[in-house]
């Protein structure tokens, strides 16, 4: 590990290290002289004190919106919810009317209050510190609010999201044993969920008399009618793990499915109803799944999965792939 010590430290590699820290995302308010709401991202915010409560945050002396936060009275700090990414990025940005279109609150001494938020602190403002190329804000809260959503955390210079641990969950393993021939093993957690996961659609699917490899067939056309032999292999061949010919034929047999005059290949109009009746229910299961832990947890879970696999896809077409 490279050591940089005072006065030659690189800027760019200490901005780095400081993003190993991992943040929440504000947005902090207050009025101008002339009454005008000002409002900026900050990831600057930390409590200071409980008995009084006091929290801090800081601005770069170069900002534009210096003038107000130093003049004000009040000032309110917005921790921003895990899907308020577009608020930080409007607040972040200079030169805009940062508040057109926004739900706006009125708060203690007229400050600007924003809707949606995790949690927010209306503040007097009581102290301003030199802190070298940013000016300290100290603040008293005087009053708070805060709801059950998750946070946005912000992490080496990108959005995140918050998961807490499971209690019950065993501690982290090291590299050694996590790599080992037991029930940690990824491909056991990857191939026990995947069946755990399809096993309420499957016995639906069979009741409505297709295969594993059928509903899948079924799915993708339900998605994208009017495919041709060729492209549904290309497409599907990998996860059907059986040739599609006989598939085909056998769901033609049953109605659900037919082949136009060009060979390309189509749900029948009862087909449709049944398989959108089927995805219907494989969505209403996977909602009950999901259901089970935060909405953060689900998204950032199909989130390691999508990078999963992105980083190991070997050149195969995406299941559903529009043309």
């Amino acid at each position: 590990m490279k050591t940089n010590t005072a006065p030659a430290l690189d800027p760019k590699a200490f901005r780095a290290a400081l993003g190993s820290f991992a943040t929440g995302v504000t947005v902090i308010t207050t009025r101008a002289a002339d009454g005008s709401p000002v409002g900026l991202t900050a990831n600057s915010f930390n409590s200071v004190s409980l008995d009084p409560p006091m929290v801090l945050w800081s601005l770069a002396k170069k900002s534009h919106s210096l003038a107000a936060f130093s003049r004000c009275s009040h000032w309110a700090v917005h921790v921003l919810a895990a899907d308020q990414e577009e608020l930080s990025g409007r607040f972040a940005r200079s030169g805009t009317d940062k508040f057109s279109g926004l739900e706006v609150g009125s708060g203690i001494g007229g400050v600007p209050l924003l809707a949606g938020c995790a949690a927010r602190f209306q503040c007097q403002s009581t102290f301003q510190h030199e802190g070298g190329d940013h000016l300290i804000f100290v603040g008293e809260v005087t009053a708070f609010d805060r709801t059950e959503r998750a946070p946005l955390v912000f992490h080496a210079g990108r959005y995140a999201l918050a998961a807490q641990r499971d209690p019950g969950l065993p501690p982290a393993r090291s590299a050694r044993v996590a790599g080992g021939l037991d029930e940690d093993l990824l491909g056991y957690l990857l191939g026990r969920a995947y069946f755990q996961f399809h096993q309420g659609v499957r016995e639906k699917a069979r009741a409505a008399g297709l295969t594993d490899a059928q509903w899948i067939v079924a799915a993708a056309l339900t998605v994208r009618d009017g495919v041709c032999s060729d492209e549904l292999q290309t497409t599907l061949g990998y996860v059907l793990g059986e040739p599609l010919p006989p598939l085909l034929q056998g769901m033609q047999a049953d109605g659900w499915v037919h082949a136009d005059a060009q060979g390309r290949w189509c749900l029948t109009p009862s087909g449709r109803d049944r398989s959108l009746h089927l995805l219907a229910a494989a969505k209403a299961h996977e909602g009950d799944l999901l259901s089970r832990w935060s909405y953060d947890e689900g998204a950032l879970l199909k989130l390691q999965l999508q990078k999963f696999i992105a980083a190991t896809n070997p050149g195969l077409t995406d299941l559903w792939h529009e043309a």
